[in-house]
């Protein structure tokens, strides 16, 4: 039987080894609320289990070794105590039927001495400076200049992130996404705006896309390739990132990529602007499973589906407030608006405390889009 255009979005879908669901991913979306040592809580838990409806998720991004750190209460991936609790994660996840990867990173020069161990500076491809302040745990800080990484301390980021891949499977987990988005450590070296070196990790596309390939092939090696995915964001400024040709760089990421053969693609880049899209070409250079990100709301993301754009859409904030998404997707219902105020950091509220359509007070709604 034929699926219509309005049902793909819903339809199952193959990843990898696994049969999804549905073709609706959870973003990645951090939300500094882990506790002692690092380690997610009875809460995170609640927090992952209540959105389990969704074909996929992928975590909030967690730090595989203690250098990696930017922010405060975020999760890690390195400890025994780190581990036990995300496998509670995955093992209520699976309970419910969704599969969920872990999302690993490095901050690299998005992090300050407060929150490395022994004051240490942050590690960058170039000692630049990104502008503004980074909020640590005393308040906000002035970013400060980094250490640029000696070639001899490379290979250990890539066996970091590696240790990482073999923690997550120890805690459950399905997979892993490689964080090569967002101004952090592999998208840093990516981008020609942060990575000034010119050893054989700068320079050349060839050189700076370098370090996030052989991570990924690293983590391959650990969990099959057909359970990494890799996560870029061509043009996004955020954390003083620039490109002077983004099409050009990442589509060479995309063909390199492409020859690894992961499990999928994560391109999140948002609509609009007088900057040509990036994705089409990535979409076309990358010949696996495509997740497209960046303000997708149900109808955007069935036309991509229908036209062939991505395979799958990851949904960031939707998720927030609306812990049964894919359930409204498929009635047709109204989104609950999210709280900003909550989105980092503190207790429960507007973290698990969202509910599902069955249970939310009238009033409390506003149209989908």
């Amino acid at each position: 039987m034929s699926v219509s255009v309005a049902d793909r979005l819903l339809s199952p879908v193959r990843l990898g080894p696994y049969e999804l669901r549905n073709r609706v991913v959870m973003a990645p979306m951090t939300r500094n609320r882990a506790g002692e040592g690092r380690a997610p809580t009875g809460a995170a838990v609640r927090y992952y289990e209540q959105r389990a409806s969704a074909g996929l998720i992928v975590t909030e991004a967690t730090h595989a070794v203690p250098t990696g750190v930017g922010y405060p209460n975020t999760p890690g991936i390195h400890t025994p105590e780190q581990v036990a609790a995300w496998r509670r994660v995955t093992e209520a996840v699976h309970a419910r039927g969704a599969r969920i990867f872990l999302q690993i990173w490095h901050t690299g020069r998005i992090s300050h001495p407060s929150l490395q161990p022994d004051g240490a500076l942050p590690v960058a491809p170039s000692a630049i400076a990104p502008a503004g302040q980074l909020y640590t745990g005393g308040g906000p800080q002035p970013f400060v200049t980094p250490r640029a990484l000696e070639l001899h301390e490379i290979p250990g980021i890539v066996e970091g992130f590696a240790a990482g891949a073999r923690h997550a499977l120890a805690a459950g987990f399905d997979g892993v996404e490689v964080h090569g988005a967002n101004g952090y450590l592999l998208d840093q070296f990516l981008r020609d705006g942060s990575n000034r070196r010119t050893d054989a990790y700068g320079g050349p596309v060839e050189r700076r896309a370098r370090l996030l390939l052989e991570v990924t092939e690293a983590i391959a090696g650990v969990t099959g390739a057909d359970r990494v995915g890799v996560r870029l964001s061509p043009r996004n400024p955020y954390n003083s990132m620039h490109d002077s040709d983004p099409a050009a760089t990442f589509g060479y990421v995309a063909r390199a990529l492409d020859g690894i053969r992961p499990a999928y693609l994560h391109v999140s880049e948002t609509r609009g602007g007088e900057e040509p899209l990036v994705s089409p070409a990535l979409r076309a250079a990358f010949g696996g499973t495509f997740i497209a990100n960046g303000g997708y709301t149900q109808a955007l993301a069935e036309s991509a589906i229908a036209r062939g754009a991505a395979d799958l859409v990851a949904f960031g904030v939707p998720f927030i407030s609306n812990p049964d998404l894919p359930e409204r997707f498929a009635a047709g219902a109204p989104l609950a608006p999210a709280d900003r105020a909550t989105f980092y950091g503190g207790d429960e509220r507007g973290y698990v405390d969202y509910p599902a359509l069955d249970r939310a007070p009238a009033g409390t709604l506003e149209p989908a889009a």
